[in-house]
């Protein structure tokens, strides 16, 4: 691998986070365990991180609130890894700001491949030469280099995924895009069933965020049966 990134894995589990280590070194990367959300809030203060693993039942500070604070904050992709099951906890996280969500147990090969494919997707627009010029749509104005979205005067904190679904937008601000389309864009796998929802999920998440900004204004405009685009 030619990239070695810092992925910070917050886990109170000895266990578990040793398991989960091991794999990140194994392809390559540079892990730091932390055992508890107060402790994981100190190493998200230090530097910047490509990925945070995050248990949600954790002590000093839940995952929750700390899943909360990631998104609000530092802007990195985050995977729940988490022995909550059922569909409320996954859409919960979802809407939060997670990226994925990954129930216990687990299966190491699995999650070497997830975290591949949210580094993958989080970092998967090639570095063009010079600087990319804003892109603006009514009162957003969204900067392709410093990757922040400000409505109406205000930023917005906004997950990879989110940030790259509104850029995908405002990219072609006359396309009608499809389920199909945002989700091979923007998660870079085929589409298949489960993506629907998943789509469906980020685009009411991104929808609130957008209306934080401007309650005024209405940026997405919903084509029932067809897909998604900017609303003029």
């Amino acid at each position: 691998m030619a990239d070695k990134l810092s992925i910070l894995v917050v886990e109170d589990d000895d266990d578990i986070s040793r398991l989960l280590c091991g794999v990140l070194r194994k392809d390559g990367h540079e892990p730091q365990p932390a055992y508890s959300g107060t402790e994981a809030l100190l190493y998200l203060e230090q530097r910047p991180w490509a990925l945070v693993l995050l248990d949600l039942m954790l002590p000093g500070k839940r995952g929750e609130e700390l899943l909360e604070t990631i998104t609000a904050r530092h802007g990195c992709p985050v995977i729940v890894i988490s022995a909550r099951d059922g569909r409320e906890p996954k859409i919960s996280a979802l809407r939060t700001g997670a990226d994925d969500y990954i129930t216990k147990p687990f299966d190491l090969e699995e999650v070497s491949a997830r975290v591949e494919s949210v580094l993958r997707r989080h970092r998967r627009l090639p570095q063009q030469p010079g600087p990319r010029p804003p892109l603006r749509h009514k009162d957003l104005e969204l900067d392709p280099e410093a990757r922040t979205l400000t409505a109406g005067g205000t930023e917005l904190a906004l997950t990879a995924r989110e940030f790259d679904i509104v850029a995908l937008l405002m990219a072609s601000p006359r396309k009608l895009f499809t389920k199909a389309n945002l989700f091979e864009s923007v998660w870079g796998e085929e589409f298949l069933g489960g993506g629907d929802n998943v789509v469906g999920v980020h685009i009411s998440h991104l929808r609130s965020k957008l209306a934080k900004g401007n309650p005024e204004e209405e940026y997405i405009e919903t084509i029932w049966g067809m897909g998604y685009r900017l609303k003029t």
